[in-house]
């Protein structure tokens, strides 16, 4: 079972839930999308390489395509390539596939009902807002992470960026109306991790949906970027947090 110090709890008001591979099973259905608009996008600057659906995966998870697709034109000498159009056709194919392959997943729904009781969850996400609405209803998350508490550094920012940039938790405390320390992330992409912490915010890891043979290894990877313990689901973060979360309730009412 994994531990967490009280201490590292002890100003938590809210669950700040990354989406994608976090709350539902997204990545791998979306990379299956998407890499067909990244071979196209490469192809149409005359670039050979040709990825294949796990080594997009292995190369982009945790950023969003405008940062894939950025950072592969200025691997190949094209720093000054137009990507938007090609972002927006890669978020209308990626949010049309999601929102047709997920579906519910009641022991992750349940979890989340039994920390909504003691702390606030919001969503804070390197997707865009259109693609977290599709995997919300696929899922049926809607009532407990509504529009209004989902933070996207797609959409919710001046300037569009990804994951590891921390503006995204920073803007998301800031709506919020917190300190960063009273906002506990729950990753389970190194980018993730590195954007939490960054910005000031304790993280624990999340490998639910992570292929069982990667698991091992995300989870070292998630405690060397910063994440303060991993759980192997949301059931296990509700039975780890709540009893620290009616401790402190406890010593609060003396």
């Amino acid at each position: 079972m994994p531990t967490l110090p009280p201490t590292a709890v002890e100003r938590v008001t809210h669950l700040l839930c990354d989406a994608d591979g976090n709350l539902f099973p997204s990545e791998e259905p979306a990379f299956d999308a998407s890499v067909e608009v990244t071979n196209a996008f490469l192809a149409s600057l005359g670039i050979d390489r040709r990825f294949t659906a796990t080594e997009l995966r292995a190369a982009a998870t945790g950023m969003n395509f405008r940062t894939t697709a950025r950072t592969l034109a200025e691997q190949a000498g094209m720093p000054d390539v137009d990507v938007e159009p090609w972002v927006a056709e890669e978020r209308r194919v990626v949010t049309e596939h999601l929102g047709h392959v997920l579906r519910p997943h009641p022991p992750t729904q349940d979890a989340l009902r039994r920390l909504a009781g003691s702390l606030e969850l919001a969503v804070v996400s390197s997707s865009a807002l259109a693609r977290l609405a599709a995997c919300f209803t696929a899922t049926g998350l809607v009532e407990l992470l509504p529009p209004a508490r989902r933070f996207s550094a797609e959409d919710s920012l001046p300037t569009p960026t990804s994951k590891p940039d921390p503006a995204v938790y920073l803007h998301a405390c800031a709506q919020l109306g917190i300190d960063p320390a009273q906002g506990l992330a729950v990753e389970d992409a190194v980018a993730g991790v590195t954007s939490a912490v960054a910005a000031g915010c304790p993280v624990v890891g999340n490998v639910l949906f992570v292929l069982p043979e990667e698991r091992e290894q995300r989870a070292e990877a998630l405690l060397a970027a910063g994440a303060l313990t991993v759980v192997g689901d949301w059931q296990q973060l509700a039975d780890l947090l709540l009893p620290l979360l009616e401790r402190r309730a406890a010593e609060v009412a003396r």
